[in-house]
């Protein structure tokens, strides 16, 4: 059996900071735990996250979307735009052209999930890759 190494006094110490901040939350009554979950389930669902740093990262036409989420169907696609916009995730805008032009953008909410969204790029950044994390 392999012994682990003892933790040193600075990670025992940032270990206690983070359990006592997250002691300091409180209790979650069910109906936030239910919310919570919810949202937890919605930012999480495959292909939004994608399609919204899409938007940030300058998508707007229903084509430039589809270009830069690879692998997702255009009915996929179509549904998580209407989905994400039935949420006040991103907003769709139809200007009266010939054709109609019409165009999505994060809205603020999106803006402010992506936001919420990166400290967990960088916690995942942090991981072991996933080939890494097998082998082991």
């Amino acid at each position: 059996m392999v012994s682990q190494p003892e933790p040193d006094a600075a990670a025992v110490a940032m270990l206690d900071e983070r359990r006592a901040r997250l002691h300091e939350l409180g209790h979650i009554d069910e109906a936030e735990c239910r919310r919570f979950q919810s949202t937890v389930e919605f930012a999480g669902r495959k292909w939004n996250a994608a399609i919204l740093l899409a938007g940030v990262r300058g998508a707007r036409r229903f084509s430039e979307y589809r270009g830069a989420v690879t692998g997702i169907s255009d009915r996929l696609l179509a549904a998580r735009l209407k989905e994400l916009e039935d949420e006040g995730i991103v907003e769709r805008h139809v200007r009266a052209t010939t054709p109609v032009t019409i165009t999505y953008t994060p809205s603020a909410a999106g803006l402010q999930l992506i936001e919420l969204l990166q400290p967990l790029v960088e916690w995942s950044r942090a991981r072991p890759a996933e080939t890494e994390r097998s082998a082991g």
